[in-house]
């Protein structure tokens, strides 16, 4: 069978790798690091990508090294809470009611042993410098001169992604105004504000936040203005962090980011495919990043496993286009509305619109099917 080659060994790109090795088709993975990244970067798994997860034999893996997280908060900034929602309400729609708490970090190790074990090929040290497409498949050049052959190339080297460079794919959408301070603490914020959630959307006009568990980690993330040296703005950190609660906070790690709001116009070019921050970019509120570059990956590696077995091509195609109309019908459009119901200057109709929810089941399952990403999966099939 064909192989297939995959840009970059992010979660996106093992996960879509070792799909296609467990449909017995040849993957070589490159990957331009020395090594597997070690950032903290996203935390939250969603319900559909457990699911996920869990068909690629990877999941229970991951359970151990997560925190479970059922239930999650709206909040004030003045301390107390709008609501609180189950997840336990879409126990009828997916096996796993929850949320995973677990930086990306620790399910790639998972993902890149499960996929040696399959055969997979892991190239490090293997940076795209160019990518050559023709009707019979995908020539990849790499920094060191190297050439790969493959049937079919799936980028997901990440939002700066040189696949979609080499293909020529615009990259449209936006950049927000102010950047993201992300602080993780080893403070244990839950002594500090008891009857809080794992995971916490704080809104306030002024300074709004989120606040959210890992296994290692309390993590607080910031707006902050634009045009301010980074170095001043890590300075004030914990004067910031004074105004969530009065202590000495122990800070593990800070770091300062642009946010941008993007989709690549074509998701697919002849046997090119551009999957998560290669494909899309969006900004973390709701966590749906991540998650939505899993969904890539499993979708389109299985269509293109499919071809490979003597499928339609037209399947690819079909996976390709839904996947760009959830990226920029769902997901970025509700990550941006989330960004501007917690900056709102009168957040009232949400909050009351939130406390209806916490109290009516039936409207609370409709908007975690909404929220927990179900619902994105089932429209677009």
């Amino acid at each position: 069978m064909t192989r297939v080659l995959v840009a970059g060994a992010g979660p996106v790109g093992l996960t879509a790798a070792l799909e296609l090795a467990r449909h017995d088709v040849p993957v070589t993975v490159l990957e331009a690091g020395d090594e597997l990244a070690a950032e903290s970067r996203a935390s939250t798994f969603h319900p559909p990508t457990l699911e996920m997860l869990d068909g690629l034999g990877v999941l229970d893996e991951l359970l151990e090294r997560g925190r479970v997280s059922r239930t999650f908060q709206y909040r004030e900034r003045s301390g107390g809470m709008i609501a609180e929602l189950d997840l336990s309400v879409l126990s009828g729609d997916t096996p796993y009611p929850f949320r995973v708490q677990c930086e990306q970090s620790k399910l790639t190790p998972i993902l890149l042993e499960h996929l040696r074990k399959a055969g997979g090929d892991v190239r490090f040290g293997a940076r795209v410098r160019d990518v050559l497409t023709h009707s019979g498949g995908v020539e990849v050049t790499t920094a060191d001169g190297t050439r790969h052959r493959g049937g079919w190339l799936i980028g997901a080297d990440g939002a700066g992604s040189a696949v979609r460079r080499c293909t020529g794919v615009e990259f449209a959408g936006l950049t927000y105004p102010e950047r993201f301070l992300v602080a993780s603490t080893r403070t244990d914020v839950a002594a500090l504000l008891p009857g809080i959630a794992d995971v916490n959307y704080v809104f306030d006009p002024a300074e709004w936040l989120v606040l959210l568990r890992t296994p290692d980690h309390w993590r607080v993330l910031f707006p902050t203005p634009e045009g301010t040296p980074d170095g001043d703005e890590l300075a004030r950190l914990p004067e910031r962090l004074n105004g969530v609660a009065e202590t000495g906070w122990d800070i593990a790690h800070a770091s300062l980011y642009r946010v941008h709001q993007r989709a690549a116009v074509r998701f697919r070019v002849g046997r090119v495919l551009l999957a998560g921050d290669a494909a899309h970019v969006n900004n973390p509120l709701g966590g749906m990043g991540m998650n939505s570059g899993v969904h890539d990956a499993v979708l389109m590696a299985g269509a293109v496993a499919g071809v490979l077995a003597g499928g339609p091509e037209e399947a690819v195609d079909a996976v390709a286009a839904a996947r760009r109309d959830v990226a920029l019908t769902f997901v970025g459009r509700s990550t941006h509305a989330n960004w501007e119901r917690m900056r709102a200057a009168d957040p009232g109709p949400y909050h009351a619109e939130l406390r209806a929810l916490a109290g009516d089941p039936d409207a609370a399952r409709r908007h975690l099917l909404r929220t927990s990403m179900i619902a994105s999966l089932r429209d677009a099939a």
